[in-house]
């Protein structure tokens, strides 16, 4: 797999175009030392390539840039090539499709530097662009209480704070231009081989199409209310399965950056709306009782710091919290678009906090004033149709957005894994791979319509979502991948000092047959790597819970009486 987000979403074309030179196409496992290596060899260039930058084009920081005293915008760079003259000296890339014959390896690799101009600003952007919004949030509380929500929400953003920190350093410590690391399963195979990288490719197609799925359904449910259920709830499904075809011919998505930058704003505005709404009217007693069965009784709007729930439904709830902080598998992919990937921390650390800020408030405040009334998403829980449908519009826009990047990107893994390096199909480039690229977008369309209309549920399917991908990549996989790569980092004897050229038998005195290679990488930082394997177990458990929780509550929604069916027309709000 060889998606690369920024190419995809911000400056630039489709860096497929260039096919740059990537670890996997080596034969056999490259010797870790020469990965640390050449990867610290790349941050040293590219920390003298940002000073000699700035010394010759000072630009006035913006006001969030202005926080960390950088400037917000590094598009204009030149970029970090091993050979000159394969970029201009405006930074733009070399045109390889024209002659990839006459274009030679060191070349490739400097053409797919040379689309490296993210900055964190952007990386911020993307982060914060998530693909359900804050909506998810007050139906959560709702769940767990005021107390128990509060403080699962924070603990979730720190671990997920901490996790993405581990994510960062290991891929300064791995990521060079002679063996790039362009996604999670590039980092996945640099530290345990080449069954897990098609293991996380998998898992990576999988989130990635129920998370299209998973848009269908929400914005399916928001187009029923705008027609006030005039129209069949699978005929509006067909609807965004179409237009999701439609916006999938697209290839390369061009300054994605700034759309992302507007969904951010998007998702704001429905925030204010459904606040200001819900303060003011009462809530949405016919959505509350199709989604939740939630009966009206005397009225009566009941808000509790804790909730006595049946266990499964508030395991359900905590997997809505954990879809707020699932950006962690695209991470790599946004660090891999970064001109100096050391930036990332800053658009994280940005990220995390707008992200704990505004949904914690978000979910805190809904859930005061509709307390068991409260569905999933928030807006929809609005009584009042001008209000409710003005949020569903805005949600429309927004999802497009959602939909146009995570389907893009679930259609170049599917592609670059099944169609080229299964069955070594043709590049993405050529005429056979868009005819190729049409029928897989209508295939991957309509698998995921399958998916949303079967299951119209869109609490029980997003939880079983989080807990079976979204909640791995954040919270699962790099604790123990830290552990791999901190065992094999400090199993290097002090003698051992990799030059270009050596062989493995060079290098090293012991190989990992031996016992003694393994009890020195795990003993030297013992107590951080059984942390670490603790969190990994802790975060496997919840994700096993999790997924019964779901999958029990799918089975007693469709057992409860007047809810929706699968494929059918009544809508599930």
């Amino acid at each position: 797999m060889a998606t690369q987000l920024g190419g995809l979403a911000l400056e630039g074309t489709d860096p497929r175009l260039q096919e740059p030179v990537a670890a996997h196409a080596h034969k056999g496992r490259i010797p870790f030392e020469e990965l640390l290596y050449y990867a610290k060899l790349q941050r040293q260039k590219e920390v003298d390539a940002d000073k000699a930058y700035a010394i010759t084009n000072p630009e006035k920081p913006s006001l969030i840039g202005g926080l960390f005293k950088r400037k917000d915008s590094n598009s204009s760079a030149p970029a970090i090539t091993e050979k000159e003259g394969s970029v201009d000296e405006k930074g733009e890339k070399m045109d390889t499709e024209k002659a990839p014959s006459m274009v030679s390896d060191d070349e490739k690799a400097a053409a797919y530097r040379a689309i490296r101009t993210a900055s964190w600003l952007s990386i911020f952007y993307l982060i914060t662009t998530d693909i359900l919004g804050p909506t998810s949030a007050p139906w959560a509380f709702s769940q767990l209480g005021f107390a128990s929500g509060t403080v699962l929400f924070v603990i979730l953003g720190i671990i997920a704070f901490y996790t993405g920190m581990q994510l960062w350093y290991m891929y300064l410590k791995l990521d060079s231009e002679k063996y790039p690391v362009q996604n999670y399963s590039d980092l996945t195979e640099r530290i345990y081989g080449r069954f897990a990288r098609h293991a996380i490719n998998i898992l990576q197609t999988l989130q990635l199409l129920f998370n299209v799925a998973v848009i269908i359904c929400e914005n399916t449910q928001g187009l029923s209310q705008v027609s006030k259920g005039k129209v069949c709830f699978s005929v509006l499904g067909v609807i965004w399965m179409v237009a999701g075809m439609v916006i999938g011919q697209i290839r390369s998505l061009r300054n994605y950056g700034g759309l992302a930058h507007w969904a951010i704003w998007m998702n704001l505005i429905v925030i204010f709306i459904t606040m200001g709404a819900v303060a003011h009217s009462a809530p949405n007693f016919a959505a509350a009782l199709a989604e939740n069965n939630i009966q009206m009784g005397s009225g009566v709007v009941i808000a509790s710091a804790k909730i006595s729930l049946p266990f499964t439904d508030q395991i359900v709830g905590v997997m809505q919290m954990v879809y707020s902080y699932g950006g962690a598998m695209l991470f790599i992919e946004l660090m891999a678009e970064m001109r100096r990937p050391f930036d990332f921390w800053k658009g994280m650390v940005c990220a995390q906090l707008l992200i704990v800020t505004a949904y914690l408030l978000f979910g805190v405040y809904v859930y005061a004033f509709q307390g068991q009334y409260t569905i999933n998403p928030a807006n929809q829980g609005i009584s009042g149709f001008g209000l409710q449908t003005a949020t569903n519009i805005i949600s429309l826009v927004s999802a497009l957005i959602a939909a146009g990047l995570y389907g893009n990107i679930g259609l170049k893994v599917i592609y670059s894994n099944i169609v080229q390096d299964l069955f070594g199909g043709p590049p993405l480039v050529s005429k056979a791979g868009r005819y190729i690229w049409i029928g897989i977008v209508l295939g991957y369309w309509a698998i995921a319509f399958i998916i949303a209309s079967a299951i119209p549920q869109f609490s029980n399917i997003s939880g079983l979502v989080a807990a079976l991908c979204i909640l791995q990549f954040t919270y699962t996989f790099p604790p123990i991948l830290y552990v791999g790569f901190a065992v094999q980092r400090d199993a290097i004897d002090g003698q051992e000092e990799y030059r270009p050229g050596m062989s493995v038998q060079q290098l090293r005195k012991d190989t990992w047959h031996d016992f003694s290679r393994w009890r020195r990488g795990f003993g030297k930082r013992w107590w951080l790597n059984i942390c670490n394997i603790l969190l990994f177990l802790a975060a496997l458990a919840t994700a096993g819970l999790g997924a019964f929780s779901s999958i029990k509550g799918i089975i007693k929604g469709f057992q409860t009486s007047g809810s929706a069916t699968s494929f059918g027309c009544k809508a599930p709000v």
